[in-house]
């Protein structure tokens, strides 16, 4: 049996969205890997240490160290565990998350070094990260793509008439929450008959901000906070559109249950979006802060059913490819 320590923000049970470390832990376990996780402590401190006793506590038995790794705080918790990790000889295998990485990679180049560098490898969720992380001349790097389990997300055909949105992420300034208010606002100033549910726990105080921009612009949004998998997968039946308005990204799982769903998706051109959806093929991407620009890309699908259609049946197509059992063999082939 091959022994894994998985080390991340384990949060869920907290309040806060599920994670990679969450979710791929299943997965691995499933498949016969043992794994002890760090942390599931809200404090920043006591989580960082819980961390580190836990890489040295099973130092003498672990195969791999896996760790989540972020571009803000998180990044530092890379450090110290990928540190301890160097000073025990354990092998370890940051998992690299968020679109704004390769600005860590620029601003910070000593200590990603530090990290990346000397890892066993780099496994990028994205060819958008593994591209940039080469560009910066990082050569151990292995695509593993981010999984969903396909038979948990029904493919739905859908009509517009009404445009019903959908957003579903965690409130947070980098995901520009505030936009699809704005995309709601410019719908009904047009009179188009339109609604707007946004899915997701608070991050940075921004859902309350959400609210508050609703309310002055007075349009009416539906706020569910975190909602567990499967009640918003039933809960997008009710609607026929997915907006993802995001400033800086990687390779949103939302987006990929949203293309596995049947959701027609219009989503900002940012980081690895592109690298995901195929523009006119699997979904439209639009330019980041361009309220416009969405709307225009909704109607676009609203007047045109086959162009929908078309989209819709391409995207679940890519979804597909990353079923979990298809992801899972990569994990097995680097891990054993």
């Amino acid at each position: 049996m091959t022994n894994l320590v998985y080390i991340g923000n384990k949060l869920n049970r907290k309040g806060k969205t599920a994670t990679t470390i969450d979710t791929l832990g299943k997965g691995l376990e499933a498949t016969g890997f043992k794994i002890y996780y760090a942390s599931s402590y809200n404090n920043i401190v006591l989580r960082l240490m819980d961390m580190l006793w836990t890489v040295f506590k099973h130092r003498k038995t672990t195969d791999y160290v896996l760790i989540d790794t972020y571009s803000t705080l998180n990044f530092y918790y890379a450090i110290g565990v990928s540190k301890l990790c160097q000073i025990l000889n354990l092998k370890y295998i940051p998992i690299l998350h968020g679109g704004n990485l390769p600005q860590r990679l620029n601003t910070s180049p000593t200590l990603s070094a530090s990290i990346f560098k000397k890892a066993y490898l780099n496994s990028a969720p994205s060819n958008y990260l593994k591209t940039e992380f080469e560009r910066f001349g990082y050569t151990n790097v292995k695509l593993i793509p981010n999984s969903i389990q396909i038979e948990d997300y029904p493919f739905k055909a859908r009509g517009i008439d009404a445009v019903h949105l959908l957003w579903v992420r965690s409130f947070s300034k980098l995901y520009n929450p505030k936009l699809a208010v704005d995309v709601l606002y410019s719908l009904k100033n047009k009179e188009i008959n339109a609604t707007l549910c946004m899915v997701g726990p608070d991050n940075d105080g921004s859902l309350e901000d959400t609210k508050a921009y609703a309310k002055t612009l007075g349009v009416e949004v539906t706020f569910t906070r975190k909602l567990e998998k499967a009640a918003w997968v039933s809960l997008s039946e009710d609607y026929n559109l997915f907006i993802n308005t995001t400033n800086f990204d990687n390779t949103p799982v939302s987006i990929i249950e949203a293309m596995a769903l049947g959701l027609p998706i219009v989503s900002t051109n940012v980081g690895g979006v592109p690298f995901l959806i195929e523009n006119n093929r699997e979904g439209i991407l639009v330019q980041p802060n361009n309220t416009e620009a969405f709307v225009e890309a909704i109607l676009h699908y609203k007047n045109d059913e086959l162009l929908c259609q078309s989209i819709v049946k391409q995207a679940r197509i890519k979804a597909e490819t990353f079923d979990w059992l298809q992801v899972k063999q990569q994990w097995v082939a680097t891990l054993k």
